[in-house]
């Protein structure tokens, strides 16, 4: 009995030594935080120079953090830039990496490392909550049984989700790969091809509709809301939208009060101000702007009451957050909302020109923001950076070794610490790509319209090579590369080499 209790003392105490010993390693390491907001342009915060949008909580991050003025997404729309962000690897080397519908499989493999396994590798409690769209499971889910693979094997300690998009079936929340509040009895069917019989859409019940289509977004019906894609049942767990916001904030909040005893990496996708724009009754009507203004209000809100969350646990001191966007603003993107009647003077893409789906700087150049309270020092930086290097600097925080072809360590940049950001960054919008390099900006050439009506957005294309000096011409106004022809070619083989093929649609370059 006695060398029972001697093996079990022993036990016990190899335990806590461990245990210590993991704490000791733990305690000097920040906790991390990535609030990715959806479509927020460049203008849309105070901050950035927006003057009919009031910020505040915004502005706190960026005036008492470093905000930079040439941070960017990789691409113009959501799925890819979500893509480069979590993986460090540029979207268009992934064919997959496109804007997904709700069925999508996972588009990143499971070997695949991700900030998410690479910080939990370091000790870190790893968690995501709001939008995903990179896809769940093999393309063939069962939203009925637990769904896998997605961020759970990616990394991801804990997820709390959407699958897709708000405006996108299937419209319930995930968490851990199972459907929140889903009732066995009434089951969960998703289609993007047709519809189920005797399911009512936009085109065949117009008067069930509480907000008004505008292009593409005519088919299931969901709260009044008619959606992308055909869904049936599930009726207890459909989400209500003016709550998503609530909804989401708690859910992060909640994490927080879980891990902070720990290291944590919290992953806050927030859905707003993409379409459709559902302000909670608290924010609707506050802007004068319409919904899509009201949903940047209520999302600003939500960053307050986060903070506080970090406030009142005393973790500020010991967290940094990094603020930022998918990619450009759109304005009308699929919804009658009042969003264009109502924009008056506010520039949501502010100097720039283009916005979402664009190759121009307003598809993506957005807010981008580091704060880390006592450690930081508020400031101003104009050192090109991009989300795919936050993968290779948040490993080098975490002390984790990381190689990668795309992602940059600019850990020092991002700490205010050095002011020297990338060389050169490929930029990505539906499949074209440019390169910024230094102030210059090269789009080859592109065939396509030159501006989606949908939207009223400039794409880029272009029938010839265009160069702007973005030192001199932020507007993108004149075209300089017939009087620079040799910048062109230099750019052009620099962007041949990055990717391996030529860019654009003309395979030779043609300047005259």
């Amino acid at each position: 009995m006695k060398i029972i209790v001697s093996f079990s003392l022993l036990i016990c105490l190899a335990a806590c030594q461990t245990r210590h010993k993991e704490e000791k390693e733990n305690s000097g390491k920040p906790n991390i935080i990535i609030i990715n907001m959806d479509d927020l342009g460049y203008g849309d915060v105070g901050a950035y120079g927006a003057t009919e949008l009031k910020t505040p909580n915004f502005d706190r991050l960026a005036n008492g953090g470093i905000r930079f003025t040439n941070g960017h997404s990789t691409s113009s729309t959501c799925t890819p830039s979500r893509f480069a962000l979590i993986t460090g690897v540029y979207p268009w080397r992934n064919s997959e990496a496109k804007i997904l519908p709700g069925t999508a499989p996972l588009i990143i493999d499971t070997a695949q490392a991700t900030i998410a396994s690479v910080l939990k590798g370091a000790g870190y409690r790893t968690g995501v909550v709001g939008k995903w769209h990179l896809g769940l499971g093999d393309g063939h889910a069962d939203w009925n049984k637990p769904i896998s693979p997605g961020p759970n094997q990616l990394g991801f300690d804990y997820a709390y989700i959407m699958a897709a998009t708000q405006d996108r079936v299937p419209t319930v929340y995930i968490e851990d790969g199972s459907v929140v509040g889903l009732d066995p009895n009434d089951p969960i069917e998703v289609s993007y091809e047709q519809n189920f019989e005797g399911e009512p859409t936009a085109l065949t019940h117009p008067e069930m509709l509480t907000m008004k289509w505008h292009h593409g977004h005519n088919q299931s019906i969901v709260n009044g809301v008619p959606r992308i894609g055909f869904m049936k049942g599930g009726k207890k767990a459909l989400w209500k939208d003016e709550d998503m916001a609530d909804h989401f904030l708690a859910k992060a909040r909640d994490f927080v009060e879980s891990n902070k005893n720990q290291p944590f990496f919290l992953y806050y996708a927030m859905q707003q101000p993409h379409v459709p724009r559902t302000p909670h009754p608290r924010f609707a009507g506050t802007t004068g702007l319409g919904p899509r203004g009201d949903v940047i209000a209520e999302a600003d809100w939500c960053v307050g009451e986060f903070l506080k969350t970090l406030e009142d646990n005393k973790l500020l001191e010991n967290t940094l957050i990094i603020f930022t966007s998918d990619n450009g603003p759109v304005v009308n993107d699929g919804y009658h909302d009042d969003a264009v009647e109502k924009l008056g003077k506010h520039t949501p893409a502010g100097p720039l020109r283009g916005g979402k789906y664009s190759l121009f700087e307003g598809g993506t150049r957005v807010p981008f923001i580091t704060y880390w309270k006592g450690t930081i020092q508020p400031g101003v930086s104009d050192a090109l950076v991009c989300q795919v290097d936050l993968m290779a600097s948040l490993s080098a925080l975490a002390g984790q070794s990381y190689s990668g072809q795309d992602s940059q360590d600019l850990l020092d940049v991002l700490l205010g610490k050095s002011s020297r950001g990338r060389a050169n960054l490929v930029l990505e919008a539906s499949g074209r790509t440019a390169l910024r390099e230094g102030d210059w900006l090269l789009i080859p050439p592109y065939k396509g319209q030159a501006v989606n009506k949908h939207v009223n957005i400039e794409l880029g294309n272009a029938l010839e090579y265009q160069l702007y000096d973005l030192g001199k011409d932020l507007a993108q106004q004149h075209n300089l590369a017939k009087e620079n022809e040799e910048k062109v070619k230099q750019m052009a083989q620099t962007l041949e080499s990055i990717q391996g093929k030529p860019a654009g649609d003309v395979p030779e370059l043609e300047l005259k």
